[in-house]
């Protein structure tokens, strides 16, 4: 069982940066895939970024390629989302996740474990 804590949400103008953080709960954290998944007021949640379980790979949505980064420390069990250039569109509730199985999955909206997610707000 993985608990996923996210923090770092916020209110942010158009065209400014966050970075979101995830914490983990557990001593195999650098065994799991990790991502960032968003739900935006209305629409399905829909996946963002993820990161093999090293660190070396990397998956983005052609949504914020460029724009959003996604790196781990595996030292600290923690995950991060650097947010930058954000739009009023990028507005949504951000969730941490977690999957035992291989990263690539996330890319089609699947974890295993999921956090309560931090909400970011982008104002035009």
């Amino acid at each position: 069982q993985v608990q996923l804590v996210e923090s770092g949400g916020g209110l942010v103008q158009a065209g400014g940066s966050l970075r979101l953080s995830c914490a983990a709960s557990g001593r195999t954290f650098s065994s799991y895939p990790m991502g960032w998944f968003r739900q935006a007021p209305g629409k399905e949640r829909e996946f963002v970024a993820a990161i093999s379980r090293s660190g070396s790979s990397t998956h983005y949505a052609d949504s914020v390629k460029g724009r959003f980064t996604i790196s781990r420390d595996n030292a600290k069990n923690t995950v991060y989302l650097q947010v930058n250039s954000l739009k009023p569109e990028d507005t949504a509730v951000y969730y941490c996740a977690a999957t035992f199985r291989d990263v690539a999955i996330m890319t089609n909206g699947y974890a295993d474990y999921w956090g309560k997610g931090t909400l970011v707000t982008v104002s035009s």
